[in-house]
């Protein structure tokens, strides 16, 4: 993915006259990482409305602060669900020469065989991994491909995720990313005829014993 510059201004604004500001069209934000003091900026909120949208929370984007570049990921949005705009963003600034550990969100790809010609269900056991690597080598998401998933029971696992050398994974190697189940109907044994006609005498004598040694 290209690189994504946002241009900020620092910001004293605050309080209530940090809505003032939002009605101007400015979003306010703040930078803070493990080697910076919090730096409370604003973005163009239309301009970082549409960058933001195209980026998960393990995508880098650049904040320009007086010249000076922050190589960060989005930690927070928060967001007017009445009107769908932001009214404020996090962002971590992380070291380039430093390794992370985050949360990269799993996408399950492609058609599992066992879903179209069994009618399998499909069930995601994990939504995201945890990982560890460069941010330079952070992957925006990890593509999980459903071709293997052939028979019902089939199963991926963390072991059998195919990801750079330069990304490791912290999960347990044999947690199960997806599998395939059977349908509720197909998975519950099914009552025949016969078996419910043979279950109806029994019934009916075990009531009769009991009516019979109630009269004694």
């Amino acid at each position: 993915m290209d690189k994504v510059v946002l241009k900020a201004e620092k910001r004293d604004v605050v309080g209530k006259q940090v809505k003032a500001m939002r009605r101007e069209g400015k979003l306010p934000a703040v930078i803070y990482g493990r080697h910076l003091e919090p730096i409370s900026i604003t973005l163009d909120a239309h301009t970082a409305g549409l960058a933001l949208s195209k980026l998960t929370s393990s995508s880098l984007v650049t904040i320009e602060v007086e010249g000076k570049e922050y190589a960060s990921l989005v930690r927070e949005r928060q967001r007017d669900y009445i009107k769908g705009v932001l009214t404020h963003i996090d962002f971590l600034a992380v070291d380039l020469n430093e390794k992370i550990r985050t949360r990269v969100r799993v996408i399950l790809t492609g058609v599992s065989p066992a879903v179209k010609d069994y009618n399998g269900v499909l069930v995601q056991n994990l939504e995201r991994l945890e990982i560890e690597c460069f941010p330079g080598d952070l992957p925006e998401r990890i593509s999980v491909d459903m071709a293997a998933l052939a028979q019902i029971g089939d199963s991926i696992r963390v072991r059998d995720l195919a990801i750079s050398d330069k990304i490791r994974i912290l999960a347990d190697e044999d947690e199960t990313i997806a599998v395939v189940t059977l349908t509720k109907e197909e998975a519950a044994p099914a009552v025949s005829a016969e078996g419910a006609e043979a279950a109806a005498p029994e019934l009916s004598v075990e009531r009769g014993k009991k009516e019979e040694e109630a009269k004694k």
